[in-house]
Parts: structure tokens; C-alpha cells; sequence
């Protein structure tokens, strides 16, 4: 007698790439918190390796939007944006992430801040990732993006 047949079970959907980065900065976790959510501060410092901000609109709430526009060293221009799904004052912002040019590419990054004595341990998680080669480009951003705020406040 032939052994019964079973169903194969459905594989898992394969994880989607992410990433994590960290950063000492030289200010209170309040001070860096303030860079990452005061449009005016941000804007001194976001951005990939040679970008320059131009305009950050922020409303740092659970449910608020941010947006923010910046010219890469070609001339190109981009904007990021998304919405606050957490906000901790002082301690932690999750948020969606979308470039403008791809809105269906949605990924989420988490920032916490941890006071290290005087200064503020900064991590970056950034999940859910189109492919590898975008989870690439972002870790080249955000580590340019760390070093210019750990470098605002140096």
C-alpha cells in the first residue's frame, strides 16, 4: 500500500534584507533628538555621502508626516518621506520610509537614543528592504548621515 501524500506546507516568504548602524554623539540625548526632528537642524546634516539638504517638513507625532528634499552631487534632486508610527521624546522615532520615486517601496527604520554619560549612542535599524542592493545604498547614506551629525556636534 502506497504511503499517503501530503501537502507540501508553503514556505515562509524569505526575509527581507535590513540594516543597522550606530553612532556616539558628543550631546545629550535630548540635543540629538532635537537634530532629528527640528526641520532647521535636520537639514544641516541628513543626507547621503555629498547631498545637500534643501527643505525638511516634520510633524514628530504618532500619525505625522515628515518629508525631505536634498540635491545629490549630480544635480539630482530627491525627497524621502513617510509617517511617525512612534515617537518617544528624547529616546526613540519609528517612522515609514518611501522615496518619492519609488512610493511602493516602503521600508520602516527605527532610531533610538541612549545616554552614554555625556553623549548619546545613536542606532539606526532600517527593515523590510526592496533587495540587497537597496539595503546597500541605504547603509552608505545613513553611515554619511551619522558621521555629519556626530560631526554637528564634535
Amino acid at each position: 500500500m502506497p504511503a499517503p501524500q501530503t501537502a507540501a506546507a508553503p514556505s515562509a516568504p524569505a526575509p527581507k534584507p535590513s540594516l543597522a548602524v550606530q553612532r556616539r554623539v558628543n550631546a545629550p540625548p535630548a540635543k540629538v533628538y532635537a537634530a532629528w526632528t527640528d526641520p532647521q537642524q535636520l537639514v544641516r546634516w541628513f543626507g547621503p555621502p555629498g547631498a545637500q539638504s534643501k527643505k525638511a517638513e516634520i510633524d514628530a507625532r504618532v500619525g505625522g508626516r515628515y518629508r525631505i528634499s536634498f540635491v545629490a552631487p549630480d544635480g539630482e534632486s530627491y525627497g524621502v518621506g513617510g509617517v511617525y508610527r512612534e515617537v518617544v521624546p528624547n529616546a526613540k522615532l519609528v517612522f515609514t520610509w518611501a522615496w518619492q520615486s519609488t512610493p511602493e517601496r516602503e521600508s520602516l527604520v527605527t532610531v533610538t537614543f541612549r545616554a552614554e554619560g555625556a553623549a548619546t549612542l545613536v542606532s539606526v535599524t532600517h527593515e523590510q528592504f526592496f533587495d540587497d542592493q537597496a539595503r546597500d545604498r541605504h547603509r552608505q547614506g545613513w553611515d554619511a548621515a551619522l558621521d555629519k551629525i556626530a560631526q554637528m556636534f564634535a
